[in-house]
């Protein structure tokens, strides 16, 4: 064990703490696992809050900021500044903040530190794969990160992993204030909703069919998958590709009739709400995530967690997160992931990684996360 440690397990009581969560991200254009993290968060925050404590979202200056309501948290309060506006004021360490005892900023979007601030960096990616991101992205969320260490009190990452990466590209971060706090898997995918053969037949779904969550961009190495599938060896299934369109110009479709695959091997789903995608999740033969870099990986868990089988790349995050319940294959492989592919398809195999996963699953969730904050800020607002 490094420097850096888990937060403790069980919550101190925080009587009367005010704690704001910024949910800014919940309405970006592309929320993304950020999106899902800073909702998924906030709703456990106020479902696990102590008796007398607070969890209120905040938001930049928007006309409509419904998306980000979240049950049992106040607001969200919007700021005074859109976000363009927000951001520039708060890299210069000047400009609104929540008012609130403690501040939570589940993204590198955080304010100047007025009160007690703690800020989730999700992973390390704009200094270990910098090419994975677009140059603007690269400078914004290094310098985001820098002035992250210098201001909060306390930096929370998803993993292992990513500590040891942050401690090793940030001078001003201290390893006493790193703690790795772990995410879960969404209760509205728990369980697919009655009417699932319904929407499987609205959605198109195959009888079988691999399966990707993912943002369509280049970290998340789908030309990799679509190459893999190219293999003479790989099942014979078609592939769902669940998620928006990122920076890139990443197009599946097109990539898949370079590589010679047939019209209908790849499915195109975009965005998909809870409902639908839990069907689409539970009805997959196996899920592939064979991202270049990643800081957790919450469709790992969320796969695990319904009993699908996972082939994840090695980036460290994803094996950590997958604790040996996850078929690894290296990155940029695509020979290895039909092989890996194969190897989930097999009826016994599937079996016993679905096991396998449902086990580690149980590991996480987003509540247990909520009560580790809980003791955090308690240590924070004393």
């Amino acid at each position: 064990m490094q420097g850096w440690a888990d937060a403790p397990a069980t919550a101190r009581r925080v009587p009367g703490v005010r704690v704001g969560v910024l949910v800014e991200q919940v309405l970006a254009p592309v929320p993304g696992g950020t999106g899902r993290y800073a909702r998924e968060l906030a709703a456990a925050l106020a479902r696990t809050a102590p008796a007398g404590a607070e969890v209120t979202g905040w938001t930049a200056w928007r006309r409509d900021v419904g998306a980000a309501r979240i049950p049992g948290m106040g607001g969200p309060h919007r700021l005074p500044l859109p976000r363009r506006a927000l951001v520039a004021a708060w890299e210069r360490g000047v400009g609104p903040a929540p008012a609130a005892d403690l501040v939570h900023a589940p993204t590198l979007l955080a304010p100047p530190r007025r009160r007690p601030l703690v800020v989730t960096i999700h992973d390390a990616v704009p200094w270990t794969h910098p090419e994975t991101l677009t140059p603007r992205g690269v400078r914004w969320h290094r310098r985001a990160a820098e002035l992250a260490a210098r201001r909060a009190d306390r930096i929370v990452v998803p993993t292992h992993a990513v500590a040891g990466e942050l401690a090793a590209v940030l001078p001003a971060l201290r390893e006493d204030r790193l703690v790795v706090v772990g995410e879960g898997a969404s209760a509205a995918l728990a369980v697919p909703p009655p009417d699932a053969d319904e929407r499987a037949a609205r959605l198109g779904l195959p009888p079988a069919y691999l399966l990707s969550l993912a943002t369509l961009e280049p970290r998340k190495g789908l030309d990799v998958l679509l190459a893999a599938l190219a293999e003479p060896k790989a099942p014979d299934l078609p592939l769902v590709l669940v998620g928006q369109p990122g920076w890139g110009g990443v197009d599946p479709l097109a990539e898949a009739r370079r590589l010679g695959l047939a019209a209908d091997r790849v499915r195109v789903l975009g965005r998909l709400p809870d409902p639908d995608l839990a069907v689409v999740l539970h009805r997959a033969a196996a899920l592939a995530v064979p991202s270049r870099a990643e800081g957790f990986g919450l469709p790992v868990l969320e796969a695990m967690a319904a009993g699908v089988p996972v082939v994840t790349s090695d980036a460290p995050a994803l094996v950590e997160v997958g604790g040996g319940a996850a078929v690894v294959v290296p990155r940029d492989d695509p020979g290895e992931l039909a092989a890996g592919l194969v190897t989930v398809s097999d009826p016994a195999e599937r079996d016993r990684w679905a096991a396998a996963g449902r086990v580690r699953a149980g590991h996480y969730s987003w509540s247990a996360a909520a009560r580790e904050l809980w003791t955090l800020y308690a240590a924070l607002a004393t």
